[in-house]
């Protein structure tokens, strides 16, 4: 359990340093993604860039267990 959460934390660290290339190249602001923006106030919900990662993990786990 423990080497998996070390995994889990360096894969995080990873996309959190990658984050700002990963914006360069869109990813944060594809359509579907919410953005609200008021006078003092902004929401963000990135659903679409969230699906695609979801669905991106979720495809290298798969071949990496095969």
């Amino acid at each position: 359990m423990a080497k998996w959460l070390i995994t889990l934390g360096i894969l995080l660290i990873a996309l959190g340093l990658a984050w700002p290339l990963l914006a360069k190249l869109g990813l944060g602001s594809l359509p579907g993604d919410i953005k609200l923006e008021r006078k003092g106030y902004t929401f963000y919900f990135p659903l679409t860039t969230s699906i695609l990662v979801s669905l991106v993990v979720t495809l290298l786990l798969w071949i990496f267990r095969r």
